[in-house]
């Protein structure tokens, strides 16, 4: 089989969303984000004993550090499937904030919870939206994170969530003036490659940690995406990903463009909505990132025409057709600086044009403290509140898939990976009250007896031992009630 058919066209993918909260009582007055989290996960806690579980439709939800409460996909297999179980998470996050504002009236609390889908708070820390897709063990993750990374620094021209950077004095090193920015991560890496997280974020996180059998395969972990609003951004930040993947798998040409500084490239191309930043590469030439985006566009369009069609699931040819009319309709609008074609898929471009009638309209400045409300508005994901879910319900941003299949993925697990093996074990525990103990690969339950099942084949979606545990807790049923 030649490279170009081995490339994979269905692979495994998930996204983890970190939700920045606050809340107001009646007098204006918030609460610590931790007294809040405490109420929103309240209710799991008492159920479960713990913060971090793993939920029937699949995916795990749990609070995180700093008060976060993170949201990480069920294993999805096609480009649809997964943004479908991303705006899952947006669901499931509201319906908590809703019962703890139910919490909180019964202990005479008149409180508003805020969950904000963005990665920046107000005094400049920032929190994550990780990409993960499973990729072949025989690619060396460095060789990988060298050929991906001029694509990752630059993607966010395409793809980015937008702000308005403010100066911290808590930031490190170099200070920006205030200014838009079209991505929101790109001021909080700070290394290309490597197995740090927090303490030096990383675009590629190489922490060996497949979530499935570790001979065939290993997980890319990208760290540098804004989290997303609008569903088109989101299919097109994972969707042009995807299509990188498969060429750099397929060794289908793709040129070395590596850069010679990758951290203060992506600082730079933040503060451009042009694209003209020119970069220097290794190589001692020199390239824009406009251009760079261009080279991997051009590439992308010819790939599709090897692609093979998945046979089984996974993001379709026409899928990524859609990809790609996208990309090309984006990297012309910052060619000629006329937006029209995309200002309402995009989000750092549908932010920016709300901000700029807003300076327009009111004489306003970037300073202006109105601007930075709306800024912050639009990445608040409760219905009917935050800015985004307004300009939707109206028309004024597109959509890339439905209500009626989002609100499917919120309590069913997806049908065509192992996470459905993992949603017929838990909604057979909740149903019945078995104690269980599951994460990506294993799945235990706990009594009368200790059984258990470990699922090292993520596109696995039938399972004699899965079966067996689910008879297994089906017949000690009236125990569990004891």
């Amino acid at each position: 089989m030649s490279a170009v058919e081995s490339a994979l066209t269905r692979r495994i993918m998930g996204i983890e969303t970190e939700y920045g909260i606050t809340c107001t009582d009646g007098e204006s007055r918030k609460l610590r984000p931790d007294e809040i989290a405490r109420v929103m996960f309240r209710p799991i806690v008492e159920k479960y004993s713990s913060s971090n579980i793993f939920i029937p439709n699949g995916s795990r939800l749990y609070l995180d550090v700093g008060s976060h409460p993170e949201y990480a996909t069920a294993e999805c297999d096609s480009l649809t499937q997964l943004i479908n179980y991303e705006k899952a998470g947006d669901v499931i996050a509201d319906r908590m904030a809703v019962a703890a504002e139910e919490a909180l009236a019964k202990d005479g609390i008149d409180g508003q919870v805020y969950l904000f889908k963005n990665n920046v708070d107000s005094v400049g820390n920032s929190y994550g939206c990780h990409e993960n897709y499973l990729v072949g063990r025989s690619m060396p993750l460095k060789a990988l994170g060298k050929r991906l990374m001029p694509f990752l620094i630059t993607r966010q021209l395409i793809c980015g969530a937008g702000r308005i950077h403010h100066p911290n004095p808590a930031d490190k090193g170099e200070s920006f003036p205030v200014g838009y920015c079209i991505s929101q991560r790109s001021d909080h890496v700070w290394e290309g490659v490597s197995s740090a997280t927090t303490r030096s974020r990383p675009i590629i996180n190489t922490r060996d940690e497949p979530h499935a059998d570790s001979h065939s395969y290993r997980r890319l972990h990208v760290i540098v995406g804004d989290a997303n609003m609008a569903e088109p951004s989101i299919a097109l930040k994972v969707g042009s990903t995807l299509l990188i993947l498969e060429m750099i798998e397929a060794d289908f040409g793709l040129p070395d463009v590596e850069l010679t500084n990758d951290i203060a490239s992506i600082r730079e191309i933040s503060r451009d909505a042009t694209g003209s930043t020119v970069l220097s590469l290794k190589d001692g030439t020199t390239m824009t990132a406009l251009q760079i985006q261009q080279l991997m566009f051009d590439y992308a369009s010819r790939w599709i025409e090897h692609r093979r069609e998945p046979e089984f699931s996974g993001t379709s040819n026409a899928e990524m057709a859609r990809v790609l009319d996208l990309w090309g309709r984006m990297l012309k609008a910052i060619e000629s600086g006329d937006f029209s074609s995309v200002d309402t898929e995009i989000d750092w471009v549908i932010k920016k044009k709300l901000i700029d009638r807003f300076i327009q309209r009111g004489g306003l400045s970037l300073e202006d403290a109105k601007l930075a409300q709306i800024d912050l508005t639009y990445h608040d994901i409760r219905p009917g509140r935050g800015l985004f879910s307004v300009l939707q319900n109206r028309g004024m941003i597109k959509r890339w898939t439905t209500d009626e299949a989002i609100n499917a993925a919120v309590d069913t697990a997806p049908n065509t990976t192992r996470a459905h093996l993992r949603g017929r074990i838990l909604q057979t525990a909740d149903k019945l009250g078995a104690p269980v103990t599951v994460d990506w690969m294993r799945h235990k339950v706990n009594r009368p007896e200790p059984q258990s099942v470990e699922l090292g084949d993520p596109f696995a979606v039938d399972n004699s031992e899965v079966d067996q545990l689910i008879e297994y807790m089906t017949t000690h049923a009236e125990s569990y009630r004891s």
